[in-house]
């Protein structure tokens, strides 16, 4: 690495099924942006979900990202390897986000079930959106910080969190692939989780927290996340936080038109290799 750059990207792969040529796709990207940009590439295991994670998807996909030819600079030192960070093992930091936003007004306790929001008119926007949020349990008129600091919970646990959107606002951005975007909050996107009522911590809050945390200068991934985009710019702003660079990669789709989704096991990296194709013949798959 030149020592005049700062480039910073990062590998964010989530162990929930084995992945596929659209993710290698992606993030074969972010590691060629590294590269040329003379820079860091940080590894993280994005395993929040309980329910999907599996350490067998852990343990694949790093396999199979090292096997395409894609390496990483930057992650706890396990045996010589850099290995990935691990979000299960860093809840203090969402905690921390989590209460100051609290103690903000900028997020409130939501008591709406899954079946409550099914019923809402508002649909999601696509097949891995939430719902625009109807605003059941959303407080009355006032911002944050409307009347001071809010006191905030021992624990999220048992309530869903939501970030209240600034109704009508544009959040606008350029991305480096795709160019100028632009999105109406409350429009385009509503209230939206930042903690389940599991106790988890929710992607759109845990992905801010650590690209600030590792220092990501640019963020590289999929198109179909634009849209959560703008909801973590929105907060970013909230902490007082500079929201990285964004480069968001066009979806692969199957021989039907249909995006790639990790049901797709045929189109596995796993399978692939198993079939005896080698890295270069996938990356020459990739446009």
């Amino acid at each position: 690495m030149s020592p005049a750059s700062t480039y910073r990207g990062r590998l964010a792969p989530s162990p929930t099924g084995l992945l596929h040529l659209g993710h290698a796709q992606t993030f074969w990207m972010a590691y060629q942006r590294a590269l040329q940009a003379k820079g860091v590439l940080v590894m993280r295991n994005e395993d929040l979900d309980p329910q999907r994670s599996k350490p067998e998807f852990a343990a694949a996909m790093l396999e199979d990202l090292r096997w395409l030819g894609i390496w990483w600079q930057e992650g706890p030192d396990v045996g010589g390897l850099h290995a990935p960070y691990v979000q299960s093992r860093r809840r203090k930091f969402y905690l921390d986000a989590w209460r100051r936003l609290v103690r903000a007004g900028y997020v409130y306790p939501c008591r709406c079930s899954r079946k409550d929001l099914a019923r809402s008119a508002q649909a999601p926007h696509d097949e891995d959106d939430e719902p625009i949020y109807p605003g059941t349990c959303r407080p009355g008129i006032g911002g944050p910080q409307a009347s001071g600091e809010i006191a905030v919970p021992e624990s999220p646990a048992g309530l869903n969190w939501r970030f209240r959107v600034p109704d009508g606002e544009a959040i606008t951005f350029d991305d480096g692939r795709l160019g100028p975007q632009l999105y109406i909050a409350g429009d385009d996107f509503g209230d939206f989780l930042v903690w389940r009522r599991d106790d988890v911590p929710a992607y759109q809050l845990a992905v801010v927290v650590d690209d600030a945390a590792m220092r990501i200068i640019e963020v590289v991934r999929g198109a179909d996340l634009l849209r959560s985009t703008a909801r973590q710019i929105l907060i970013d702003r909230a902490l007082g936080w500079e929201p990285p660079a964004w480069y968001h990669c066009p979806l692969m789709n199957d021989e039907r038109g249909q995006r790639l989704a990790k049901r797709h096991d045929a189109l596995s990296l796993r399978a692939l290799r198993e079939q005896g194709r080698k890295p270069d013949e996938i990356i020459a798959m990739f446009s």
